[in-house]
């Protein structure tokens, strides 16, 4: 429900927000939390809540296309190494194997120093290193399907590996990639927000909780309350998604508690 109500409150963004982010005024800056300033304002004068709200936004938008990217890529590839095996098995389990060596902030400066920061580059980054999450994912469930009777009688009716993976490997690991879906997007925000305060995601005069954390560490000592705001906002949000996955891996299949489902992957 709280991870809902963060990604309501960014969406709403698209269309209102209090303040327009880009709104300087360098005579209100530092101010308090106040009744026109809900959590104040930051050293340019900006309110903190719209840039919160944007922010918040941000962060859901370059997680969820770097999980799209996982999914849309490493899915397949797990559900093939189980329908075909053998060296294509052993293909993906190395392709994964190499794609985990390179965290998602070593292929954000490789991309950085091809072609700059931004957004994009980041969601790239996190999708790369999500494919290998999804494709270990994909096949450790689709290995304890594609044992049952019904797979081997598809098998007997002369259904191909592809029609057998899309036909019954996928629609009875689906509840096991949502779970891990929820996982990862948590995962992603914490990457975007770490990329773009180390200057590699999302660049001015966008925003992002993680630029907001970079534009205000020089002011830590003195004001404070500009680093607690967009970082307990990501603790918030990351917490609010694992508790979110936690209740889908119950009430989807209660069984996924035992399956070694990838909590710590990313």
């Amino acid at each position: 429900m709280a991870a809902t109500l963060f990604a309501l409150l960014g969406l709403v963004s698209l269309w209102w927000t209090p303040f327009p982010i880009e709104q300087i005024s360098i005579a209100r800056r530092f101010l308090g939390p106040a009744t026109e300033h809900w959590l104040g304002t930051d050293h340019l004068g900006r309110d903190m809540f719209s840039l919160v709200m944007r922010g918040t936004l941000t962060s859901f938008v370059v997680a969820g296309l770097g999980v799209i990217i996982g999914i849309g890529v490493g899915v397949p590839l797990g559900l093939a190494a189980v329908a075909w095996g053998g060296m294509v098995e052993w293909l993906v389990l190395r392709l994964s194997d190499i794609t985990f060596a390179f965290p998602a902030v070593i292929v954000a400066i490789l991309i950085a120093a091809l072609f700059g920061p931004g957004e994009i580059n980041a969601v790239i980054a996190i999708g790369i290193f999500n494919i290998p999450v999804f494709a270990r994912v994909a096949r450790g469930g689709a290995l304890a399907i594609a044992t049952q009777d019904y797979v081997a009688a598809a098998r007997l009716a002369g259904l191909g590996n592809a029609a057998i993976a899309a036909r019954h490997l996928l629609p009875n690991i689906m509840s096991l990639l949502i779970v891990q879906g929820t996982i990862q997007l948590s995962l992603g925000i914490l990457a975007e927000a770490g990329l773009s305060y180390i200057g590699l995601g999302t660049q001015p005069p966008a925003t992002s909780l993680g630029l907001m954390l970079r534009d205000a560490q020089s002011l830590f000592l003195i004001h404070p309350w500009l680093s607690v705001v967009p970082g307990l906002t990501i603790v918030l949000i990351v917490i609010a998604l694992n508790i979110s996955g936690d209740g889908l891996r119950d009430a989807i299949d209660p069984r996924l508690r035992h399956e070694g489902l990838n909590h710590g992957a990313g």
